[in-house]
């Protein structure tokens, strides 16, 4: 009864426009799983109303969760997000598609960069199948003790297979690494071999989602377990413009040039997009202002794309020659002068001491 008004205050909060809380009382309500708790699988002996742990830690080593696909936004290219349907097509209709002789296992391997939407897919694959996600912990699931984690894996399968859901192995390349490599140890094989023979022993109707940064290590079996292969590029000239206008919405000003943003943000993933208009955006309610600061936009993507490049700017002149010369057009003497409350005089002494030396631009990412 306290689930159901619990359920009840959700939609509540959801109609009323309180999404983010909403979201986060069903998220606390999946993990009861009350759905489970009455039930009992006496054939594999486990109780589906409790997650399976790690007998050494006495963690769980599956974490539940109910993913809204409204509360999830997901930006993919055309082709990708087609493959993804198709997916989920599949899985719809896999009863019609067994009688007629044409279903595949309903398994999608998700690989790329990190900060692609690898797991984002997951939690919106969940969402659009209103199943609850079930996510492998690897840091309980992989244990010390000889054998146990081939017993772990046996039991979160187990696990799966008591409840409609979505298995989903993140950082799949942890527990399915190629065999035979110079390091391998017995043990490694073993978890290996017990992952492939637990993949073949589910039934073709549950769903498993697998993500890894590192196809290329995967055990060479590994592949046509999966019917379904979805690749992650990091985004296009076009998709990083649509991610800005979407990410900043109506925080964004007018004067904003997105042709030369999206060049400026070249090679960053939809995480990075997403968590600088976060940023900006923060900095701006904080600051009681309506729209976003230009200049504040670009110095946050600037310092973002000197990480990704491995400098190091740990000083104020530091970020100031960095910034100059990877945008010179947008950051002016003035502009930066402004920015960090220097004269111009002062903004120019710094960038001719630092011209000809050494300021951390390893790779001379320098746009121009």
């Amino acid at each position: 009864m306290a689930s159901n008004y619990a359920g009840l205050l959700a939609d509540k909060l959801d109609q009323e426009g309180e999404r983010q809380q909403a979201r986060q009382l069903r998220e606390r309500l999946a993990r009861v799983v009350p759905a489970l708790v009455s039930a009992q699988d006496a054939g594999h002996g486990v109780s589906m109303g409790q997650l399976p742990t790690d007998n050494e830690s006495r963690l769980n080593t599956v974490d539940v969760s109910r993913p809204q696909s409204r509360d999830i936004d997901l930006v993919l290219p055309d082709a990708i997000q087609g493959r993804l349907d198709e997916f989920l097509q599949c899985v719809r209709h896999h009863d019609q598609l067994v009688r007629a002789g044409a279903a595949l296992p309903n398994r999608v391997l998700i690989y790329g960069p990190p900060g692609t939407g690898k797991t984002q897919t997951a939690r919106w694959l969940s969402g659009q199948l209103e199943l609850p996600l079930l996510t492998v912990r690897c840091d309980t699931l992989v244990s010390s003790l000889l054998g146990q984690t081939s017993r772990n894996l046996r039991r979160v399968f187990d696990y799966a297979e008591q409840t409609p859901s979505v298995l989903f192995l993140d950082e799949f390349d942890a527990l399915a690494g190629a065999r035979g490599n110079e390091r391998d140890v017995g043990e490694l094989q073993r978890v290996v071999i017990a992952l492939l023979q637990n993949i073949d022993a589910l039934p073709d109707s549950t769903i498993l989602v697998a993500a890894t940064n590192h196809e290329q290590l995967l055990d060479a079996a590994i592949g046509r377990r999966f019917a379904f292969h979805i690749p992650m590029p990091l985004p296009d000239a076009s998709l990083r413009t649509v991610l800005w206008q979407r990410w900043l919405g109506s925080y964004a000003p007018a004067s904003i040039d997105w042709d030369e943003l999206s060049d400026l943000s070249s090679g960053a993933t939809g995480a990075v997009i997403e968590h600088v208009c976060m940023d900006v955006k923060r900095t701006a309610i904080l600051s009681g202002q309506a729209l976003i600061d230009k200049n504040e936009l670009y110095r946050r993507l600037g310092l973002t794309q000197a990480m990704a490049s491995q400098e190091r700017l740990s000083t104020t002149e530091q970020e100031i020659v960095w910034l100059r010369q990877w945008a010179p057009e947008h950051f002016s003497l003035r502009a930066l002068a402004g920015m960090y409350n220097l004269s111009t005089r002062k903004i120019t002494s710094i960038i001719q001491a630092k011209k000809g030396g050494s300021h951390g631009n390893k790779k001379g990412v320098g746009r121009r």
